[in-house]
């Protein structure tokens, strides 16, 4: 293909994804939906012509961008949280519920996989399964919820980044453990200890750093410092990902949290001048990399398996799940603040990585077999969650117009 035509391509698609933001804003429907979809007719456009990506790349890539992706989405929203002493108990409600929703969540829909396996495949397996679809995306959560009230858009924001967090250190402990011992929750209590210290150090020597570096471009360089951290954790299978939140959330709030002992010691003032561009360098670097990882999703579907009618019941069920413990949850713990908080639990990004990652573990160890659903049905509970969203974000800004309207005389 002439390289000119492909870099023309880039380009639509950029302006493409652009314009679909500006409509998700109007009709609130999920431009992430438009993406996949647009990376589903472009494969169809490419199947005419005779052209296909193979498989093997697909699979590498993805997981690739979808790791440079997620860390700037965590770190978009780690940059927009002010933290003060009222917020205290909306940090620990949030927190709470990443976890407790999306253990009892993956804990439901793994038993639903142990039935349906007629109790053949191991329960620890079905648990590595339904992870990826108990995990809440910040990618397509934290954009799609800018327009509600601050209290529940930073209740969403504040549980999305944790449920990421918390998805990953679960997904890691399980895959890690051919069985749960007491030893393995000592080794993970030790693996957040040391990722915590770990923050501490990093985003200190980054502050330096940003005081210290007198060249134009600076930005990129922490980007790549950051994202390195990230990959080494993840070798190690260490949840680096607090670390992003951790460097985001310090970067916005140092001047609230840090004590006026300490203050001297840290170059607070010079990195605050700096906040504002790197947010609009992380945003519209999140923005990009979202685009792509969203249209090479759609485009690595297999079409054929999408008119499977079992992968519309799996996801159904799954979707049911989901709602049910979300339901519960939040009507035993915060009853008055249902709404639209129930709707608003989309997969997406850190779904479709932890997916492609039980894959690999899966074949690494020769048990495909083991493997119930496919990227079909995962993309049928993306879809789903996504709609769900959207009538949550819809039935939130009608209520909020209704409530605000001036009496009339």
């Amino acid at each position: 293909m002439n390289y000119s035509i492909l870099i023309s391509l880039f380009c639509l698609l950029i302006i493409a994804s652009y314009l679909f933001d500006m409509v998700a804003r109007k009709t609130k429907f999920p431009s992430v939906i438009l993406l996949i979809l647009s990376g589903m007719a472009l494969k169809v456009l490419a199947k005419s012509f005779n052209y296909e990506i193979p498989e093997p790349f697909m699979k590498e890539i993805l997981p690739s961008l979808g790791n440079i992706g997620l860390i700037l989405i965590v770190l978009e929203g780690a940059l927009e949280l002010k933290i003060t002493s009222k917020k205290k108990n909306l940090i620990i409600r949030s927190l709470l519920a990443a976890l407790m929703i999306l253990i009892f969540t993956s804990l439901a829909i793994a038993y639903g996989f142990y039935l349906f396996s007629d109790y053949k495949v191991p329960f620890l397996i079905c648990v590595q399964h339904s992870v990826p679809f108990g995990v809440i995306s910040s990618a397509v959560a934290i954009p799609s919820v800018r327009a509600l009230k601050k209290s529940k858009k930073e209740f969403i924001i504040y549980e999305s980044t944790f449920s990421d967090i918390w998805g990953i250190i679960l997904f890691n402990f399980i895959v890690s453990n051919d069985s749960i011992q007491l030893k393995a929750f000592g080794q993970l209590g030790m693996d957040i200890f040391l990722v915590f210290i770990a923050s501490l150090v990093v985003t200190y020597l980054l502050l330096q750093l940003i005081a210290r570096i007198s060249h134009h471009v600076k930005f990129f360089l922490i980007l790549s410092i950051l994202i390195l951290t990230f990959l080494i954790g993840k070798y190690y299978h260490l949840s680096t990902l607090i670390i992003i939140f951790f460097f985001g959330l310090f970067l916005k709030n140092a001047q609230r949290i840090v004590p006026e002992k300490i203050k001297r010691y840290v170059p607070i003032e010079k990195a605050e001048e700096d906040l504002q561009q790197f947010f609009v360098l992380t945003a519209e670097s999140a923005f990009l990399i979202r685009t792509f990882f969203f249209l090479f999703f759609g485009f690595s579907i297999d079409l054929e398996r999408i008119t499977h009618l079992d992968a519309y019941l799996y996801g159904g069920v799954i979707l049911l799940i989901i709602s049910a413990v979300r339901g519960i949850y939040l009507g035993f713990t915060q009853p008055r603040k249902l709404m639209p908080e129930f709707f608003i639990s989309p997969r997406g990004l850190i779904s479709i990585l932890l997916f492609l990652q039980f894959y690999e573990h899966l074949s690494a160890r020769n048990q495909l077999d083991f493997l119930l659903v496919k990227e079909n049905t995962l993309l049928i509970v993306i879809l789903g969650s996504m709609l769900m969203m959207m009538i949550g974000v819809v039935r939130s800004e009608t209520y909020s117009t209704k409530n605000n309207k001036a009496p009339q005389d």
